[in-house]
């Protein structure tokens, strides 16, 4: 009798390629978002989605805040449309960074998701900004 492990079988190899190739285009990790601020290698716009209060207690350093309701045209003018947006939100327990990803796609902008969030940034052991700035991972504590 096969263990609920192996029950389902995986799936064939050019398939899971296909899936995490997929999977890779649409999310990052904390340690690539730290990595490509700390060399000053962004080529992309970190966006916290996360409410104000939140953002000024802590936050990435470098993220801008910008919460998800707010994701609108308007709000995106200052950015050229083929900038690439990488989100975050609180955590795994949050779909806001999903939420602001929806809405950056549904306005035709390239978008990735920071897989764990806030919560993966600290589970890294990465330094926080505070305030209302963005900071930088240099200046971080």
């Amino acid at each position: 009798m096969p263990s609920r492990v192996s029950e389902i079988p995986a799936l064939p190899s050019e398939q899971a390629a296909s899936h995490y190739a997929a999977r890779l285009a649409q999310e990052t990790d904390c340690a690539d978002v730290f990595e490509a601020m700390r060399l000053d290698a962004a080529d992309f716009v970190l966006l916290d989605v996360r409410g104000g209060d939140a953002y000024r207690r802590a936050h990435v350093p470098g993220a801008v805040n910008l919460p998800h309701r707010e994701i609108s045209e308007r709000t995106l003018e200052a950015w050229p449309h083929g900038t690439l947006f990488v989100v975050y939100c609180a955590g795994p327990h949050c779909n806001g960074a999903d939420r602001a990803a929806l809405r950056l796609a549904g306005l035709g902008r390239p978008v990735k998701v920071t897989i764990g969030g806030i919560t993966g940034w600290a589970d890294e052991g990465y330094a926080f900004a505070r305030g209302a700035g963005p900071g930088s991972v240099a200046a971080a504590p």
